[in-house]
């Protein structure tokens, strides 16, 4: 029997802004429940780091988190996945999601000709991660994986580019191995990547499917809190709060652009005097 309704947000966190992505799965998945989302976007990006220093950072976030009352932690980003989710998950008396397994079985289902990319931070693509989820996953080796590092994307997503000619120069770059591989599903292997969906897409021609983690994460999340009984049943308006490590004003207009952008109320339109009778 499942417990009764608990109100405690869920905490969410991530190198910067990128994690947004898997909120608004969380929003759109699970409307009655609140979030407190920690940016850390003092210490960006995570990708360069070496995988201690990112654990590190990680049990300090975790540790924060706990003290908001959360009853779950999503590691959404994929650098701190690759580098602490088992550091973390042993660290905290909560459920710890991260986004590594969730994209790798959405990639295995979605394939047709069995072979995937992935892009990634340096961190993530050398972790190896996500090529140990595909093994443990596809057991056969029926899956080809070809990884790419893409250092500079998060650089892009952080100042809030996503469409200049230099974004479009690094994109063709990047991705041309992928293109020379033949794949058919792409993984956006950091949570910052959906928001450049637009150019890759762009690069990537619209046979390719690029597969975001943010969704199967947010499942996830929903599948977690039920089987634990931490889901809040009751309706109401949730309660979701943004941090930041870093400059707050940059946050700031980076979350209202990127997750919620003003809205600033309808304007009217007579038919008649546009259309006639």
């Amino acid at each position: 029997m499942r417990a009764v309704s608990d109100p405690r947000p869920i905490g969410v966190f991530d190198s910067g802004v990128g994690g947004l992505t898997v909120v608004r799965s969380v929003m759109d998945a699970l409307p009655h429940e609140s979030l407190v989302y920690f940016g850390d976007t003092a210490r960006y990006p995570y990708g360069p780091r070496p995988l201690q220093e990112i654990t590190k950072f990680s049990l300090q976030i975790a540790d924060h988190l706990m003290t908001k009352d959360v009853k779950m932690i999503v590691v959404a980003c994929n650098s701190a996945t690759a580098a602490a989710l088992d550091d973390v998950t042993a660290h905290v008396p909560v459920p710890v999601v991260g986004v590594i397994e969730p994209a790798v079985r959405a990639a295995l289902r979605a394939t047709r000709n069995r072979r995937v990319g992935l892009i990634g931070t340096e961190a993530t693509v050398s972790s190896g991660s996500y090529q140990r989820q595909f093994e443990r996953l596809d057991p056969e080796g029926s899956v080809e994986v070809v990884a790419q590092a893409c250092p500079r994307f998060v650089e892009f997503v952080e100042k809030g580019d996503t469409t200049s000619p230099d974004l479009l120069r690094s994109a063709e770059s990047y991705l041309a191995i992928l293109r020379v591989a033949g794949i058919d599903t792409l993984i956006l292997g950091c949570t910052h990547y959906p928001l450049l969906r637009g150019a890759l897409r762009h690069v990537m021609g619209p046979d390719v499917l690029l597969l975001s983690s943010a969704d199967e994460t947010a499942t996830a999340v929903y599948e977690t809190l039920f089987s634990d009984g931490l889901l809040r049943d009751e309706p109401g308006m949730p309660q979701h709060t943004f941090e930041s490590s870093g400059d707050q004003h940059t946050f700031a207009r980076l979350v209202t652009h990127f997750l919620a952008p003003q809205f600033r109320g309808p304007a009217g339109v007579s038919l008649d005097r546009v259309w006639g009778d």
